[in-house]
């Protein structure tokens, strides 16, 4: 008889949810299209402690508003991890600036902050942090490096709400931050994101580029004062982030429970890394990954098999957008960029969702455990 699927990521959706989904329904239309957005918003801000926050379609869409609004455009180079989903590229390239692909760290699976400065030259522009499966980057050293060479970093924080750097929250510390609400991430709206800064002229510069270009206090009828996007979030789904944001606590503690049993649960094992936690940090674990030493010889292609048997979803560790089709004239960072090339070699993500069961996180550490044993490992 074949498995119960356990699926890598779900949302969790409760009443509360749906009591505010089906009000917005019912109710966000005319004067009222806005009000929980600026409800979803305002939370935010207060949960953050940041003075502004916008939301948005997409965290992709937050990027690449708040890199217009640096005025980031063609000739200028943009620094970030190999190690990345695309949505932390795209941007880049659709303003026709020049993506800069820096190794990432052994421990951590964060930029390398020593080759970031390393990769410094008078076109550098930004410096964007992305805080991979809720690990922190260095954010004093990268930081420190913008501050010497006059550089924005930006913190791409898709994947780390919850996570704290020296009682810093992630996305507070740059000059913006960026998260995602997509269906997978720790609390959803769907599809969506936000943008966040204590910079008001930048804030600013961002309200404007995100409503087509039309100035917030423009009392002309369909007046851009320039070109902008179109990144809005609908009411209906903010009306969701509201719910979820009543239950952060919760969400994030699940994740983090789910994180720690992992960890308990291969602490002796010598051949495999899971995420860190350094001392003064707090992981927002969400999503647990994976690596094997490179002397136990086990591979992603062998990992998946063996989820595969038990019919249980899992995820590859990021391939290096250095590796990808559409970065194809920026393949020599193969030489440079080891550890984002091995990593993602021998790595992957365990399923971690708020309503795994005890006997689904058993099932998920008895595929690897059998795989330790089959192998003689330790």
């Amino acid at each position: 008889m074949k498995k119960t699927k356990i699926h890598y990521c779900l949302p969790s959706i409760t009443d509360i949810e749906r009591k505010y989904v089906a009000d917005a329904v019912k109710n966000s239309w005319g004067k009222n299209c806005y009000n929980y957005i600026n409800r979803f918003e305002k939370s935010f801000r207060e949960h953050l402690g940041v003075k502004y926050a916008l939301a948005t379609s997409s965290c992709t869409g937050a990027i690449h508003m708040g890199l217009h609004a640096l005025d980031i455009k063609k000739g200028d180079e943009v620094i970030l991890a190999d190690s990345n989903w695309v949505a932390t590229l795209a941007p880049i390239i659709h303003l026709g600036a020049t993506p800069v692909f820096v190794d990432i760290l052994e421990d951590t699976w964060c930029i390398d902050h020593k080759k970031v400065e390393k990769s410094i030259t008078k076109k550098t522009k930004a410096i964007i942090a992305v805080h991979l499966y809720g690990n922190l980057c260095n954010m004093d050293a990268l930081l420190k490096i913008g501050k010497k060479y006059n550089i924005p970093v930006i913190e791409d924080s898709a994947e780390a709400l919850g996570s704290v750097y020296k009682k810093k929250k992630a996305g507070t510390m740059g000059k913006f931050g960026t998260f995602s609400f997509h269906g997978t991430k720790t609390i959803t709206t769907g599809e969506g994101g936000v943008f966040v800064t204590n910079d008001k002229k930048l804030f600013d510069k961002v309200l404007t580029l995100s409503n087509h270009g039309r100035k917030k206090n423009e009392t002309k009828q369909f007046w851009p004062s320039k070109v902008g996007y179109k990144y809005k979030i609908s009411d209906m789904q903010a009306a969701l982030g509201c719910a979820q944001m009543k239950r952060i606590k919760e969400l994030v503690n699940k994740k983090r429970y789910i994180m720690n049993f992992y960890k308990e649960k291969f602490k002796r094992i010598s051949s495999i890394k899971i995420n860190p936690e350094p001392i003064n940090t707090i992981n927002g674990s969400w999503m647990p990954n994976l690596v094997f030493s490179k002397k136990s010889k086990i591979t992603t292609k062998k990992l998946f098999k063996a989820f595969k048997i038990e019919n249980i979803d899992a995820r590859v560790f990021f391939l290096p957008l250095s590796s990808t089709p559409p970065m194809k004239k920026y393949r020599n960072a193969i030489k440079k960029n080891v550890n984002s090339y091995s990593i993602a070699s021998r790595s992957i993500n365990l399923p971690s969702y708020h309503n795994m069961t005890h006997k689904d996180i058993h099932r998920v550490c008895d595929v690897i455990l059998k795989i330790v044993e089959q192998n003689n490992l330790n």
